[in-house]
C-alpha cells in the first residue's frame, strides 16, 4: 500500500441537505445519523457549504436572533448572532472546504487543521461530492494488522537494497522491530524512513546495523 489517497480512508455514505432544507430537518438529520456536519449542495450535487452543530446552536444562544446584536464581539461572535435568525442551510452555512478524492491523505490532514468544520467535503473530477474526510476516518489506518503491516514493509524494502534479505522485519501492535544488517549506513536509515511510512505504523526500532559508514565525513 503506497501513501494512502483521501478516497482511501473517506466515509462514502454522507447525508448532505439542499439549499433550502430547514433548520427543523437538519436538526433531526443531525440527530438520527448522529453527525456533527451537514454538506451543502447545490443542484447539481456539488458541495457549496457546510452546516455544524454550532451554527444550529447559535439559535438558542442568541434567543432566536432576537438578543441584542454583539457590535463589540470578535467577528465570528458576530457571524454566529445573524446565524442564529435563520431558517434554511443556506443562511446558516458556512463555505465548503473541498479536496480532490485523488489527493494524498497527508495533504488533505494539512488542510483538514486549518477547517473550523472538522471534515472536508471530498469530490470527484466533476466537482461532485463523493464523500467526507474528518481525522476519524484516518485515524482507521492505525486499525491495520501486524500481518498486513509487516507483509506492505517487505515489499516497499524489496526495491531498497539488493540486500534485504539480511533484514527481519517483526511488528507487534503497529510497532516495527527491524533487525539484521545492510551493507550501508545511509540504508539502514533510509528502511527506518520506509517504515515510518506504511500506514498503520505507530514507532519503529531501528536495530539494523551496516558494513560501512558512508555517513562519516573524513579528509577534513
Amino acid at each position: 500500500m503506497t501513501e494512502p489517497k483521501t478516497a482511501d480512508v473517506m466515509c462514502r455514505r454522507v447525508v448532505s441537505a439542499a439549499l433550502d432544507t430547514s433548520f427543523k430537518e437538519l436538526v433531526g438529520t443531525m440527530i438520527v445519523h448522529e453527525m456533527s456536519m451537514i454538506p451543502v449542495v447545490d443542484s447539481a450535487g456539488r458541495p457549496v457549504g457546510t452546516v455544524t452543530e454550532e451554527d444550529l446552536a447559535t439559535k438558542l444562544e442568541f434567543h432566536g436572533g432576537a438578543g441584542n446584536r454583539p457590535i463589540l464581539a470578535g467577528a465570528h461572535t458576530r457571524a454566529r448572532w445573524h446565524k442564529s435568525s435563520a431558517t434554511v442551510a443556506a443562511e446558516l452555512m458556512t463555505p465548503a472546504v473541498t479536496v480532490a478524492e485523488n489527493v494524498g491523505l497527508r495533504a488533505a490532514l494539512r488542510l483538514l487543521a486549518g477547517v473550523r468544520a472538522g471534515r472536508l467535503c471530498v469530490v470527484n473530477g466533476k466537482g461532485t461530492l463523493v464523500g467526507v474526510l474528518g481525522r476519524g476516518d484516518a485515524l482507521r489506518l492505525f486499525l491495520r494488522g501486524d500481518d498486513v503491516i509487516r507483509a506492505d514493509l517487505e515489499r516497499r524494502l524489496l526495491p531498497a537494497s539488493a540486500n534485504t534479505r539480511r533484514v527481519a522485519v517483526h511488528v507487534a501492535d503497529g510497532v516495527v522491530t527491524l533487525d539484521g544488517a545492510m551493507c550501508l549506513h545511509s540504508a539502514t536509515q533510509r528502511a527506518e524512513w520506509i517504515a515510518r511510512g506504511v500506514p498503520g505504523v505507530i514507532a519503529v526500532r531501528n536495530n539494523l546495523c551496516f558494513d560501512v559508514d558512508d555517513l562519516m565525513i573524513t579528509g577534513l
